[in-house]
């Protein structure tokens, strides 16, 4: 059974290993204990499986009354297992219960998967960001729902 909760600062280094695995530009594990320890803004969840393993996890950004996703991932074992779609909802949850109106978010213009995903979950195309992505200058699409 795989249970959800608010990321801690003890689990910085799964999270950032995760990271590794699932982009191929990831966040530096400093990073990640800023937005831990320092970010106000930073708001994430983890999944863990039976044996308190972090298998995923996902991250977002509030400001007064909308929020940004900055990463959502999950090991590769853990994949097509409905686990990011419940980070997701958990995320969203969170940001109603923080008032927030909209939810904002990019991916991969050629990422299909995570994109069904994100339109399941009621997000609709908002535009293109050309070159958004440093390690080969695809474009992301921009994704947002109302809350």
């Amino acid at each position: 059974m795989i249970k959800y909760r608010l990321m801690t600062v003890e689990d910085v280094p799964a999270v950032h290993h995760i990271e590794q695995i699932a982009f191929p530009t990831p966040w530096t594990l400093d990073s990640f204990y800023y937005e831990m320890e320092k970010n106000p803004q930073a708001h994430y969840f983890v999944a863990v499986n039976e044996e308190e393993k972090v298998i995923g996890f996902c991250g977002m950004w509030v400001v007064l009354d909308e929020s940004q996703i900055t990463n959502v991932a999950v090991l590769p074992e853990g994949r097509g297992k409905g686990i990011g779609e419940a980070l997701m909802r958990e995320a969203i949850a969170y940001a109603k219960s923080l008032n927030v109106v909209v939810m904002s978010l990019e991916v991969r213009v050629t990422n299909e998967v995570a994109q069904n995903l994100y339109r399941k979950l009621g997000f609709q195309e908002g535009g293109i960001r050309k070159g958004y992505y440093t390690d080969n200058q695809e474009d992301a699409l921009v994704m947002w729902v109302n809350l």
